[in-house]
């Protein structure tokens, strides 16, 4: 079989890929795009044999290129996702992968018209050791049943927000480029479908800025089993990056820390918590991308395949709807 040539657009987070794409024997990155000409020189000096463009359409329409990462500013990711699945791209996009419901039925509609191309986003969580570990006891039963959970992506950068382009585009969605993490997370960690979504969001920490979109949003889930989440998206939280996590079953419950996880069996105020010491996040942001290459050439299932990246979407665009429309929102699966 021979080697995939790769593309990345978008040399922010998308500079890790190239390391992803490297490290597997069986691709080669063939071309990088970002608007910065400066960041092109940068990165070229840092990898000399692999051309350079301004333009992502000159990746996306390449014959001679098979895969494409997708890294660039939100509101760019659905035109370059319909461009590439157009010209018979596997495509490796950044979350969220669209903006719009009307964008993630048309890349649905794309997808299915080529189902020999993999779609796949960078929800990185899922290759967290401990979130790992966390998983396979769920699913061991050792929590019981699960009924309620909580997901607190605490992001910490407000400056990001408030001076970076996310301030600059037409839209930003705190959901879409923070909850989805945490959203995606309690789907793969429960196995559940969530049914019913309501959202609210005020832009109080961001309010002395040009930011003009909600900067922190606070949504209900409703899972068919009877499981009950909360997921908030904290953009301008005073505290370092983090992703709160606490899970709650009938036998355990799970509570996450910066250095460990607390995992408590008993309600007796005597009995300390079993700490679980597995590495938190320890996952390089360039792990999926050696993953989506094994899974193209068939050596590996996806850890996210294109059925997760639609139903992640799905519940996340319906918290869009809520909070757009202040009012409990069902579920419109994709």
């Amino acid at each position: 079989m021979k080697r995939l040539r790769a593309g990345i657009i978008g040399l922010g987070v998308g500079e890790r890929h190239i390391e992803g794409y490297q490290r597997h024997p069986g691709c080669e990155v063939a071309a990088i795009c970002d608007f910065n000409a400066e960041t092109l020189r940068r990165v070229e000096a840092l990898y000399p044999n692999i051309s350079r463009t301004t333009h992502a359409e000159e990746i996306l329409q390449d014959p001679s290129i098979d895969v494409v990462s997708i890294a660039s500013y939100d509101n760019y990711h659905f035109e370059q996702i319909e461009m590439g699945l157009k010209h018979d791209k596997h495509l490796f996009v950044e979350k969220p992968i669209c903006l719009y419901d009307w964008q993630l039925a048309r890349i649905r509609e794309l997808s299915k018209a080529k189902p020999h191309l993999r779609i796949s986003s960078n929800l990185i969580l899922r290759r967290s050791p401990r979130f790992m570990q966390l998983r396979q006891m769920i699913a061991a039963s050792d929590f019981g049943h699960l009924y309620y959970m909580e997901a607190d992506y605490e992001y910490g950068r407000l400056e990001k927000i408030t001076q970076g382009w996310r301030g600059q585009i037409e839209y930003y969605s705190a959901i879409l480029g923070g909850a989805v993490h945490m959203i995606d997370l309690l789907l793969w960690l429960s196995r559940d479908t969530v049914t019913e979504v309501s959202a609210w969001g005020n832009r109080i920490a961001s309010k002395n800025s040009a930011f003009r979109f909600h900067d922190f949003v606070v949504c209900l889930l409703k899972f068919n089993s009877g499981l009950l989440a909360k997921v908030t998206t904290n953009l301008g939280c005073v505290k370092p990056h983090f992703h709160g996590l606490k899970i709650f079953g009938t036998d355990a419950t799970f509570e996450n820390g910066p250095a460990h996880a607390n995992l408590y069996k008993s309600r007796l105020a005597e009995t300390s918590p079993e700490q679980l010491t597995a590495s938190y996040p320890g996952v390089p942001k360039d792990e999926l991308v050696y993953n989506f290459i094994q899974s193209i050439r068939a050596e590996a299932p996806a850890v996210v395949d294109v059925e997760d990246v639609f139903k992640t979407m799905s519940v996340c665009l319906a918290a869009e709807r809520s909070l757009s429309q202040s009012k409990a929102m069902a579920v419109t699966y994709y």
